[in-house]
């Protein structure tokens, strides 16, 4: 349990560390424009979002690693509240669903590499 808590821990440093460094924010939470049209990020958040609901993780982080711009803000912000999405889900679930904590902590790094933001 302490592992588990340390690691979920380790995982929301590193979360907020990126929305820092990247947003200037101490967290991301992705929002959909109330008006304005949707953009392909926006599009994109959504059927995350749907394959999400439907616990199919491993096909969301696929289509957001498919059709992600890395160098554009607003798909790094949807790739951010993914991955803090997922680290706020129990180990049951994300075991039951094919996934784990290790993979939340990669997609992070992934992300950070991407973005040119440099962690140790």
């Amino acid at each position: 349990m302490f592992e588990n808590d340390y690691v979920m821990r380790m995982i929301h440093d590193l979360a907020r560390a990126l929305a820092k460094v990247l947003f200037h924010k101490d967290s991301v939470m992705y929002e959909l424009p109330e008006e304005a049209e949707f953009t392909a990020a926006d599009d994109l958040y959504c059927r995350i979002q749907a394959l999400l609901s439907q616990g199919k993780i491993n096909e969301a982080e696929n289509l957001l690693l498919d059709e992600m711009d890395f160098s554009d803000k607003r798909y790094q912000e949807v790739a951010l509240d993914f991955y803090m999405k997922l680290n706020q889900l129990t180990d049951d679930y994300l075991e039951a669903h094919n996934y784990t904590r290790e993979e939340i902590s990669q997609g992070l790094k992934d992300l950070a590499d991407t973005a040119g933001v440099p962690i140790f």
